[in-house]
């Protein structure tokens, strides 16, 4: 069950948090990693870790995922050097929160740019290159309901969800694309819920669950969805959130 063993997988985003931790799941049950991320220096960091820890292949690609020059590269490196992709995770991403009337035009553009346009040209370029496969995208729950003085960030992970089922519809039959949309996961994004110990208190009882997640919880379902185990799953955006949107 969950046998990856000869797969080889893209993480974009992935030197820490939520991509890290989808990285180590993968790699875990076999699967070769591409760590991609913004630093040369910090890929190649994680990857090696990860390929002492798990016995795998596992590079890093430095990688902009807001330029499709970048995207191309590394595609291309990952091919050459791994010889083919199967599992694509679209996780890289920023967060902005501020309201609507202090957002700036240059915020807005930015977060877009890397939240959404990142997904686009790498869910092109990796398709383009994969047999068959599966895409796993990283949405939020803020592209699932709304979020409190978030509006771009909102914006770029509805539009995510939506994509996600798009492109399920124009990959299939040979590639599966499925979106997670993680709640509140202990990252380096969510640091500043750890400084305020009365915002924690108020977003954890907006949890039924009452606890904050673990990037190994995304990892957990990332595996489930990169395996053959979800081969007549496609089009589909699961909250990993302690309960948040079930209110």
């Amino acid at each position: 069950m969950f046998n990856l063993k000869g797969k080889v997988a893209v993480i974009t985003g992935s030197r820490r948090g939520i991509g890290k931790g989808i990285a180590e799941a993968l790699a875990e049950q076999g699967a070769n990693i591409v760590i991609s991320d913004i630093k040369q220096k910090d890929c190649d960091k994680t990857a090696k870790n990860i390929a002492k820890r798990y016995n795998v292949r596992a590079i890093g690609i430095e990688c902009n995922v807001s330029s499709r020059d970048d995207v191309n590269k590394l595609m291309d490196a990952a091919v050459k050097k791994l010889k083919k992709i199967d599992i694509l995770v679209n996780n890289a991403g920023i967060f902005v929160q501020k309201p609507m009337k202090e957002l700036s035009e240059e915020d807005w553009d930015k977060i877009i740019d890397v939240n959404l346009k990142g997904v686009f040209l790498c869910t092109k370029a990796a398709s383009k290159r994969m047999k068959k496969g599966k895409i796993i995208n990283i949405a939020s729950i803020a592209g699932l309901v709304g979020y409190l003085n978030a509006p771009a960030y909102c914006a770029s992970k509805g539009g995510v969800v939506n994509m996600t089922r798009e492109n399920a519809l124009e990959l299939a039959p040979k590639i599966n694309v499925n979106a997670i949309a993680p709640g509140v996961i202990d990252t380096p994004m969510t640091d500043f819920l750890k400084k305020d110990k009365k915002l924690l208190r108020q977003t954890l009882a907006g949890v039924p669950l009452g606890n904050v997640g673990k990037p190994k919880d995304i990892g957990r379902l990332a595996v489930y969805l990169a395996s053959a185990e979800s081969d007549y799953v496609t089009g589909q955006t699961i909250a990993v959130d302690g309960g948040w949107t079930i209110q």
